[in-house]
């Protein structure tokens, strides 16, 4: 080492830290201003009306001038909207009307619903050898075929004139054995014709009502929500009546069968068995009620209290009594020719 540097050393005194008690600081607070922005904001005060009574130059008070220019001028009084007039004549007219095109509308649509549920079929019922099958190939072939008589059911379309579709027709033999197999085509059913041989009715009077009879309860037992099949009965075969007349032939199958249908309804209220009355014209057998189900017997037959049966009378609905006939081999033009065309003229009236 020179001389030099040994005489700048320089000797530094040990610092010993200072030894600092719990309430001596290292620094000093500094008290450093705080900038504008974060000076809480003091909010104006306003004087009330109450506050002072000062007056300005224009004679208003000093502490209203000053409210109004802070504060806009608003009601304090809660918006009230305006209501329009209450319904009127005009109103009441106008929802008068569309309730009844709706009402309307709801009718048209339940009588169409009606109409498309009924069935579009003709059925053919009545007594052997009434001519039931010469009225089918006559309304089908549009000519009346030589027929015989036979235990089966026969179904064919016919087709007529103004109708929108070909309507069915259904032979049901007249056979006790077999009759009442009308009953599996009521739902398809339209009307039911109840063909009477109008020239030996009177003979087969009993027979033929106990027929009918049958056809009347199957009617009155279908339930109220199914449309019911129109009752029609055709006095058939007015052609073999001396007169010729169909008003006669009408008449005279009207007489007899109110007058058998009165018998039977007289003796089921009376308590005496039906059951015979279409065989010979007299009682039963059984002589009385054979068991619970007779009790029935009078059914279908059902008239205003106190009326002797008539189909004016009748409570099951509305029967209808046309006079026709089908001459075999005679020609059917349109099948409104010949005798056929009451039964056609209703069937397109109703279609």
């Amino acid at each position: 080492m020179s001389q030099d540097e040994q005489d700048t050393t320089v000797d530094v005194p040990d610092v010993v830290p200072p030894v600092l008690d719990d309430n001596d600081y290292l620094f000093d607070t500094l008290e450093t201003p705080a900038p504008a922005s974060l000076e809480p904001e003091v909010a104006p005060v306003f004087p009330t009306s109450h506050s002072s009574g000062a007056v300005d130059a224009q004679g208003t008070d000093a502490s209203t001038s000053i409210i109004t220019q802070v504060i806009p001028d608003r009601s304090l009084a809660p918006e009230v909207l305006t209501l329009g007039p209450p319904f009127g004549a005009q109103s009441f007219a106008l929802g008068a009307l569309a309730l009844a095109v709706l009402l309307v509308s709801v009718l048209v649509l339940f009588t169409k619903r009606r109409s498309s549920a009924r069935g579009s079929a003709l059925l053919l019922v009545g007594p052997p050898d009434a001519g039931k099958s010469a009225i089918l190939s006559a309304l089908v072939y549009k000519r009346a075929l030589p027929t015989h008589a036979s235990l089966q059911t026969n179904s064919s379309f016919a087709t007529l004139l103004g109708a929108p579709k070909p309507l069915r027709v259904i032979d049901v033999p007249g056979h006790p054995r077999v009759r009442d197999q009308f009953k599996q085509y009521l739902g398809d059913a339209r009307a039911i014709a109840f063909v009477v041989d109008a020239n030996t009715v009177s003979r087969n009077g009993a027979r033929a009502a106990e027929h009918l009879h049958a056809v009347m309860r199957a009617l009155s037992s279908i339930p109220p929500s199914q449309p019911v099949p129109a009752l029609l009965i055709l006095a058939h075969k007015t052609d073999l009546i001396k007169a010729g007349s169909a008003d006669l032939a009408t008449g005279r199958v009207r007489t007899v069968l109110e007058r058998e249908l009165e018998k039977r309804r007289a003796a089921a209220a009376s308590g005496i068995s039906v059951e015979g009355l279409g065989a010979d014209g007299g009682v039963g057998a059984h002589g009385t009620l054979p068991d619970a189900e007779e009790e029935g017997a009078g059914a279908g037959l059902e008239c205003a209290a106190g009326q002797a049966f008539t189909f004016d009378a009748w409570e099951g609905g509305e029967v209808v009594l046309l006079g026709t006939c089908a001459p075999a081999g005679t020609a059917m033009e349109d099948g409104k020719a010949g005798g056929l065309a009451p039964l056609v003229g209703w069937l397109e009236e109703n279609e």
